[in-house]
């Protein structure tokens, strides 16, 4: 009876693992009811690792190679078993293969979005998103850590865990940095660097090794996104001075072509002016001692047509030579029209360089 059990006994005198597809991290050998005989060949393939465990301890690592298993290349499992050097009988073991490939384009992102401090905007909700890439490099911790004795652990059972945990680090770096959104939205490349050093030990903790992080977008919320545009296009106007001289110089031809149109636009700086005269002399009556605001002058009747306009332009640009020089490009542009006579502009031209002097 016991030579037939011995006889129906199987032995594994082969082990290896030919990977399916892509997306398996941990493959448990099949060993229910098997022994592994001792001598048997274990092949590790490039881009595998091998773990022996015994009795939920790992025993055990190989890396690519081919082993014949012997208590010579079981060491830590021969010590654990007490064998002595005579031992040849067969044994049982838990095998574990893990890949250790290239885990590529690999996506995180936040699903909703995250509320950060910013020292621009003060508390905002940032979105932001990206791609990375690791592998697996050592296997015993990340059995421990992750995948234990599941007959297979896969890449998408991972991922859940990674993107939280890049999300995590992620406010961690804007709380510690203090670098505003804007830095960072425009330094996405700096901004990956920072955010693979802060990941790489806890990517190091479970047993992987985080190869490359990349910040591909960076965004506010669409509402916030409105009122960022609106502080940037106010920065970017600048003087306002200048930006409606600009403004009533590229106006001029246009408004000639409309009979009325060169009038209108004389009274419009005649009342500009006043405008602004008043609130400088407002400012100014506010810094004296007795606080009056000095009498804003009164600003004075548009001038008729081309006149007007001219005049207006040259008095807002603050006697500038270059916005002289350029209201007088324009007077010259509606003489090679016919609207303006060639003495009409020599008069105009004579005033306003006289303003210059």
């Amino acid at each position: 009876m016991a030579l037939m059990d011995f006889i129906k006994k199987q032995f594994i005198d082969v082990i290896h693992w030919t990977e399916e597809g892509d997306d398996v991290l941990a493959y448990r050998y099949p060993m229910q009811d098997f022994e592994i005989q001792y001598g048997a060949q274990l092949t590790v393939r490039d881009s595998q690792m091998a773990v022996f465990v015994n009795e939920g301890q790992v025993a055990d690592v190989f890396g690519p190679g081919m082993y014949k298993l012997t208590t010579q290349t079981l060491p830590l499992l021969t010590n654990l078993k007490n064998w002595d050097k005579l031992f040849e009988s067969p044994f049982k073991s838990e095998v574990y293969f893990f890949s250790t490939r290239l885990r590529l384009d690999r996506k995180w992102g936040t699903p909703n979005p995250i509320t950060i401090r910013d020292k621009d905007f003060g508390m905002v909700r940032m979105r932001a998103f990206g791609m990375y890439s690791y592998k697996l490099k050592n296997p015993g911790l990340f059995y421990k850590e992750i995948s234990g004795t599941r007959e297979e652990y896969l890449v998408d059972d991972l991922d859940g865990q990674l993107r939280n945990l890049t999300i995590a680090a992620m406010t961690d770096l804007f709380g510690e940095s203090g670098v505003p959104f804007i830095d960072m939205a425009a330094n996405q490349m700096e901004f990956g660097k920072a955010m693979k050093e802060k990941l790489v030990p806890v990517f190091e903790r479970y047993g992987l090794e985080l190869d490359a992080f990349a910040v591909q977008n960076v965004s506010l919320p669409e509402e916030l996104q409105k009122i960022l545009d609106t502080k940037i296009g106010m920065n970017m106007i600048g003087d306002m001075g200048r930006y409606t001289q600009y403004q009533t110089a590229n106006a001029i031809p246009l408004a000639a072509q409309n009979e009325g149109g060169l009038a209108g636009i004389g009274a419009g700086l005649g009342a500009g002016v006043g405008i602004g005269q008043a609130v400088a002399g407002a400012m100014a009556g506010a810094m004296t001692p007795g606080g009056a605001a000095a009498p804003a002058a009164a600003p004075s009747a548009a001038p008729a047509a081309v006149a007007g306009a001219a005049g207006a332009v040259a008095a807002a640009a603050g006697v500038s030579a270059d916005d002289v020089v350029a209201t007088l490009e324009k007077l010259h542009g509606l003489v090679a029209k016919g609207i303006l006579s060639q003495a009409e502009f020599d008069a105009k031209k004579a005033e306003l360089l006289g303003k210059l002097s």
